[in-house]
Parts: structure tokens; C-alpha cells; sequence
């Protein structure tokens, strides 16, 4: 894919934004492996090449293993994430597809075993602003390798 132009450049306070909101997901307390995780399942659902390249280069400095960035499409048949872990897989899919059904009450639960009302928010700002990287990514033709 050939990039259509470069969105920083096109509107550096739009680009500083997003890097505010980034910047509150990393601030707020989630663990940074489990947020690397969101991002790289977000990322395979939305199709967003260029975040699936660079997720995965980052939750592997963070000594994520190989083995469970492989299997994150398929979570649910894979007995390496935690009970936790699950529940906020389950989150991810369910508000990066939000009008496939919503989240159900139940997944609701699911996630608040393990999550305060505080983390839960935090949990949905980490989902959003990755939903929201994929589709400028995805809009403006930025493409896979990212490169450091």
C-alpha cells in the first residue's frame, strides 16, 4: 500500500492529540503487556498492518513471547493467557466490533472480576485509541514495515 499522505505533517494538532490520548494509556496504570496485547488484537481485527508490526515489535521488548503474540487470533483456543487476560480480549473484540452486539452484561462482569470501575475506563481508553491509530493508519495508506 502506498501512503496517501502524511497525516502528522497534514495536521500536527490532530497528530498531538492522538499522542495525549497515547500517553494517558501509558500513564494510567494497565499493565504493559496486557496493553500491547489489546493493540495487537484490535490491530488483526481492524486489518491495520502497519499497528500490527509495530505492536508486536513493542510487546516483544517488553518480553512478551513469540508463542502468545502467534496465538492472539486465537485466544479462545489457546490456554496461554490468563483468566484476565481473556476477559479483556473478549472487551477488545466486543467494542472494536461495538455494533455487532455491544458488550453484554456479562462480559461486563467477566471483565469487573478482575478490573475496578477506574480500570475498566482505562481499559476502553486503550481500546479506543488504538481503534482510533488503526483507522488513520488504515485511511491515510500508512503500511507495514514500521520501522524505528
Amino acid at each position: 500500500m502506498q501512503a496517501r499522505f502524511n497525516y502528522r505533517q497534514a495536521d500536527p494538532q490532530a497528530f498531538q492529540t492522538m499522542l495525549q490520548l497515547e500517553k494517558f494509556v501509558h500513564e494510567c496504570g494497565l499493565d504493559k503487556k496486557l496493553i500491547e496485547l489489546i493493540k495487537i488484537r484490535a490491530s488483526q481485527i481492524n486489518g491495520c498492518a502497519f499497528c500490527l508490526d509495530m505492536h508486536t515489535q513493542d510487546a516483544r521488548k517488553l518480553g512478551e513471547t513469540e508463542q502468545r503474540i502467534y496465538l492472539l487470533n486465537v485466544w479462545r483456543e489457546a490456554a496461554v493467557y490468563t483468566e484476565a487476560e481473556r476477559a479483556v480480549l473478549a472487551l477488545t473484540e466486543a467494542v472494536t466490533e461495538i455494533s455487532k452486539g455491544g458488550v453484554s452484561d456479562a462480559l461486563y462482569e467477566q471483565v469487573r472480576k478482575h478490573f475496578d470501575e477506574k480500570e475498566y475506563v482505562n481499559l476502553l481508553m486503550a481500546i479506543n485509541t488504538i481503534n482510533s491509530w488503526n483507522r488513520l493508519a488504515i485511511a491515510t495508506g500508512m503500511s507495514a514495515p514500521y520501522n524505528r
